[in-house]
């Protein structure tokens, strides 16, 4: 694997029961990237998260990652050690800690990072008061730098669905991640907080030098923050390249809207419609 890459996935498949839900997908991720797969419901997107989050185990193929203790096989390790790895992971459905506030779920995300242990933590030593302390420095960078300032506090049941959107980016950002996945980050999002999102994508790549592997279907969002696009449709790989290169496929121009015959045949019949 060379240098420059952080993730490669090579001839990833998946079988549940008669049903391939993915099939020999092969993909690398580079370092200090935003690498985005897209495609129809039902694509093997999020699956494919599922398998590099070690969810879900690959019927064949391997996925190997570069981590600070070199490179690693994911295939080969099981799902509670990849946060350790530097792999953090946000999730369609918002998982947070409802009856908790911000600060508390954002402290949860550094649980990774802690050395302490039990008797260490029940008598509450020096050692434990110093991991207490460097914890709540770490997540209060956090909070500024997603401008959670005004909500640190709140209980996360009673925040705006978009908040909490934003609360657990911040969580995964807690684990200090070298590879961030977002599973649809604008996903239940109105305009304006797609493009805050937009936004902080943008700004974890440039200013955190995170990378960033990112499932979503919103594609004024995916051409604004992706640097190479991957599109799938029924498991299988369509195109890779650029958000332009990926949109103007004619095979994912026909897993989207049908043949480019069809589509021609509907840009006619629009026009004809306004010359009328």
């Amino acid at each position: 694997m060379n240098d420059d890459i952080l993730l490669s996935a090579r001839e990833l498949s998946v079988r549940f029961g008669g049903v391939l839900a993915v099939n020999k997908v092969s993909f690398d991720v580079k370092k200090g990237e935003v690498f985005t797969l897209i495609g129809p419901n039902g694509a093997g997107k999020t699956t494919v998260f599922n398998l590099i989050s070690r969810i879900y185990t690959p019927t064949s193929g391997e996925i190997h990652f570069a981590s600070h203790h070199g490179l690693l096989k994911l295939t080969d390790l099981p799902p509670h050690k990849v946060a350790g790895l530097g792999i953090a992971r946000t999730f369609q459905n918002i998982e947070l800690f409802e009856h908790a506030t911000v600060l508390q779920n954002l402290l949860i995300g550094r649980h990774t990072h802690r050395r302490t242990g039990l008797w260490s933590e029940l008598l509450f030593t020096g050692r434990t008061r110093a991991a207490e302390i460097a914890a709540r420095e770490k997540v209060e960078q956090v909070i500024d730098f997603l401008d959670l300032q005004h909500h640190r506090e709140s209980m996360v049941a009673g925040l705006p669905y978009g908040v909490r959107k934003v609360v657990e980016l911040a969580r995964a950002l807690c684990t200090e991640p070298r590879l961030l996945l977002l599973d649809e980050p604008s996903s239940g999002l109105n305009v304006e907080e797609t493009e805050d999102m937009a936004f902080w994508i943008s700004d974890i790549k440039n200013e955190l030098g995170i990378t960033v592997l990112m499932v979503e279907h919103d594609m004024t969002l995916v051409s604004k923050v992706s640097d190479r696009v991957l599109a799938m449709s029924m498991g299988a790989e369509l195109a890779t390249g650029t958000p332009a290169e990926v949109q103007s496929h004619p095979g994912v121009i026909e897993a989207y809207l049908g043949t480019v015959d069809d589509v021609s045949s509907l840009r006619r019949e629009n026009h004809g419609r306004v010359a009328a």
